[in-house]
């Protein structure tokens, strides 16, 4: 019984931890794993939660192999990121304008220590909105990050409403 317990606490460990709303698009093959799934770039795609009319595009490897296909490998600390205006820049509540920004996604890399995060800034100057992708590890982050830019543009006839702000 404990051990069955023990194994479905791993599953759920073990199972990425998307944001809410996150579709996989696709993902590409790159290395050939004999036992195994391969490795492989995977590519999702999200919508900003509080900023609907703008959808990001997140691509990350994915390790595959015996631990890949368990969940149990770390996968590189390595992702990029593109946002684009898919509609009616509509903000549904205040935005934050702190320097670390608002994270709006998060994923688990590794089974307990190091997580993908994309976070919103808000560029007062321009009225532009910026996504950054990077990642943590509970000692150490990755220097490797990826941004994306939205200026928001009037879309069908509407022009974009400004953000209340935090």
């Amino acid at each position: 019984m404990k051990i069955r317990y023990s194994i479905m606490a791993l599953v759920v460990l073990a199972s990425p931890a998307f944001a809410d709303g996150t579709r996989d698009i696709g993902s590409v093959n790159t290395t050939f794993r004999l036992i195994g799934p391969d490795n492989k770039i995977v590519v999702s795609a999200f919508d900003d939660p509080k900023v609907s009319g703008v959808t990001c595009y997140v691509a990350r490897p994915k390790l595959g192999g015996i631990k890949g296909g368990l969940g149990l490998a770390e996968d590189p600390s390595i992702a990029s990121v593109s946002c684009a205006q898919t509609g009616a820049i509509v903000f549904s509540g205040k935005i934050a304008t702190g320097e670390s920004g608002e994270e709006v996604f998060d994923e688990r890399r590794s089974i307990i220590f190091k997580t993908l995060n994309i976070n919103r800034l808000y560029d007062k100057q321009n009225g532009t909105l910026v996504y950054l992708a990077s990642t943590t590890k509970i000692i150490d982050g990755s220097p490797a990050t990826s941004v994306s830019v939205v200026a928001p543009m009037n879309w069908n006839g509407v022009a974009p409403e400004k953000p209340a702000l935090k």
